[in-house]
């Protein structure tokens, strides 16, 4: 695994006051190994987003689980590019 590209979009629900993401983690993005994975609609803020990505990872045996919880220390030990980014103010829709 040589990258982790994880990308977001993020909808403020106003009248609950909760934040929500969706996106996609890619691993070894414009290579012939590229994988992409769906993260659905779900609860979250912040640098959540990261987190469920590297569990994205986790689930389809990519990373060990001991990671889990420290994503940019895992990239800078393994000499992996760990890119993120979050699109926020989206529309509801939009993450659908």
């Amino acid at each position: 695994m040589k990258t982790i590209d994880i990308n977001c979009k993020e909808w403020f629900d106003k009248v609950n006051g909760n934040s929500y993401f969706s996106g996609t983690v890619t691993v070894d993005f414009g290579t012939p190994e590229e994988k992409s994975f769906t993260m659905p609609f779900q609860y979250g803020y912040g640098d959540q987003y990261i987190h469920e990505g590297f569990d994205t990872l986790l689930k389809n045996g990519l990373i060990p689980k001991e990671w889990l919880n420290c994503p940019s220390r895992y990239a800078r030990e393994n000499g992996v590019i760990l890119r993120n980014f979050i699109q926020r103010n989206c529309k509801k829709r939009e993450l659908m």
